[in-house]
């Protein structure tokens, strides 16, 4: 099967300068050099510790911000180089959702032009038309046509992320990226929120990218799961195999972190010291060799690559 989203050697790099008239001065490795695909229906999810890129990733994928390295192929077609029209009719089929449900929707605009204006930039239908499609978008994620004429701020958190979500499903999209689509919201309300995510996937027959820093949240919404650190992907596998034979040691140590409900024995890993190191001057060799308790001398000079480990699980770790 061909896929839908297929990403090589995605790099993003951020130019330090000590003022606004003076020469780059360093930068910051945000993504370095990231590779994965997104089948048609499929969830990816992204995990990893706040800084190591998930979220640039996202935005690097719709072009929010330029990429400064690699190839972003969409149903074939490279869209690193697109004009600004081609990129345009391009999103129409990748939308996003962002992590926080109060910034991110237009406080001046009532709930009828905040979801019509998708349509109305693309030059979809009629204004009846729009409206109409609008009211059974609000139905799909829970909501009354009577909110309407409400304003963001009249909405709950949980609520405001669900005008969001029908915000991006408004050009049914093949591909949606949801950027921490919960982490503002009450515990209780995360699991209706992803639970609509899960449905409306079905219905619409949506790919997502999932990013969260929440390994329980990524193994329940995910089919495969890439966990990065430090701007690379250091283990990709589907999401039973990595929840039950992580090879890398960065791995086992978000696992180990997990807190677990159940009053049973905790799951037996590593544990981290040290601080993540600066992505502005990365270690050689294996990012993570200071931290790691496995390291070997090879780790500091040679940087692992992706291999496969067998059954479509990936790692970037020197054989131990």
């Amino acid at each position: 099967m061909e896929p839908l989203l297929r990403v090589d050697h995605l790099k993003k790099y951020f130019p330090l300068a000590r003022g606004p008239l003076t020469a780059k001065h360093g930068q910051v490795h945000a993504v370095d050099d990231v590779s994965f695909t997104i089948n048609p229906g499929e969830t990816l999810g992204l995990v990893g510790e706040s800084g190591c890129g998930k979220t640039t990733v996202g935005r690097c994928l719709l072009r929010l911000i330029e990429p400064t390295a690699g190839q972003i192929r969409f149903e074939g077609t490279e869209i690193a180089g697109l004009s600004r029209m081609a990129m345009k009719g391009l999103r129409r089929n990748m939308q996003i959702i962002f992590q926080d449900p109060f910034g991110s929707l237009p406080p001046r605009m009532r709930l009828r032009t905040i979801l019509t204006e998708p349509q109305e930039v693309h030059g979809v239908g009629s204004p009846p038309e729009r409206m109409e499609a609008a009211m059974a978008m609000l139905q799909k994620v829970g909501l009354s046509s009577e909110h309407m004429h409400r304003y963001p701020h009249e909405f709950s958190g949980g609520q405001r992320q669900r005008i969001a979500i029908a915000r991006a499903l408004m050009l049914h999209p093949k591909l949606v990226i949801a950027d921490e689509p919960v982490s503002a919201l009450d515990v209780s309300i995360r699991a209706q929120i992803l639970n609509l995510m899960v449905r409306l996937q079905a219905e619409m027959g949506l790919s997502y990218l999932f990013i969260s820093h929440d390994l329980s949240l990524v193994k329940y919404m995910s089919d495969r799961i890439g966990v990065m650190y430090l701007g690379r992907i250091v283990e990709l596998a589907g999401r039973e195999e990595l929840y039950r034979r992580p090879l890398h040691p960065y791995t086992e140590a978000l696992l180990s972190a997990i807190l677990e409900p159940k009053i049973q024995p905790k799951r037996k890993g590593l544990y981290l010291g040290g601080e993540v190191p600066s992505p502005i001057a990365p270690p050689s060799g294996c990012h993570f060799h200071p931290r790691c308790p496995c390291r070997a001398p090879d780790c500091e000079e040679i940087r692992p690559e992706l291999r496969d480990a067998g059954g479509g699980h990936w790692v970037a770790c020197h054989p131990r």
